[in-house]
């Protein structure tokens, strides 16, 4: 998919024009799966912790918390916090793409936001019920994307989230599009995970999919992949499956 700037900072004619701040900080978004989360203490000090994270269909942060944690507490009592998503790599972590996100978090009863951080996080399934834990969905405020030298930028949160409108029917078909992939198709998700993300081998498995592309994962392992054009239904959903399976086998060539 080719993501517009829209809603993004202004084209800065110093820096690389191959440079999209909106898109890369999409995919940092919805491919990484552990974030550092800073939370204000009772006396405002910052506090850094490590956490899973998913992404609600618009992509909005989604935590799993417990309440015998510090940043839980914290969050309590002011929902104000900060999320950084760093890629990591070989070589100086400094020259890594990382996104950081300024947000107010709120526990959330909604059944989608279970639903999509346990399908991306299934670990977290032998603890999502224990009665300490509860989801949390972060509302995005800032967006500061760091993509390396001479690649930052800052921007609001109209150019990192995802528009829903319209896409009513895709998003109540989300389940079975997810297992309609995964039990007929594993050798497409290869293919998207591999070749169009870029991602290792592995044994990759959808777990979610949205108007702009389909999340995936291998065990420990997370990609994303957008599709060609923004999807509202189930059925522009398959064109662009099948449109990005003719890509990804033409990348082997």
């Amino acid at each position: 998919m080719t993501i517009a700037n829209a809603g993004g900072p202004p084209r800065d004619p110093r820096q690389d024009p191959d440079f999209n701040p909106a898109a890369e900080s999409k995919r940092l978004l919805r491919a990484i799966r552990t974030a550092t989360l800073a939370t204000l203490t009772p006396g405002g000090a910052p506090f850094a912790t490590l956490t899973a994270i998913a992404t609600d269909y618009d992509g909005a942060p989604i935590l799993l918390l417990s309440k015998l944690a510090h940043h839980t507490g914290n969050l309590e009592r002011d929902g104000r916090c900060s999320l950084l998503l760093a890629q990591g790599g070989r070589g100086d972590p400094l020259a890594h793409p990382r996104l950081t996100l300024v947000a107010t978090a709120a526990r959330t009863q909604s059944p989608t936001a279970r639903a999509r951080f346990l399908a991306r996080n299934p670990k977290a399934q032998l603890y999502a019920d224990f009665p300490d834990f509860s989801f949390w969905r972060a509302e995005i405020e800032a967006v500061h994307l760091n993509g390396g030298f001479a690649r930052a930028a800052d921007f609001g949160p109209e150019g990192l989230l995802t528009d829903l409108s319209g896409a009513e029917t895709l998003l109540a078909a989300e389940a079975d599009i997810v297992a309609h992939m995964n039990a007929d198709h594993a050798d497409a998700l290869a293919l998207y995970a591999e070749k169009l993300a870029g991602a290792k081998a592995g044994q990759w498995r959808a777990s979610g999919v949205d108007p702009e592309g389909l999340d995936l994962v291998s065990g420990d392992a997370t990609a994303r992949v957008f599709f060609p054009q923004r999807v509202k239904t189930p059925e522009e959903a398959r064109a662009a499956l099948v449109t990005m399976v003719a890509q990804a086998r033409g990348a082997t060539s």
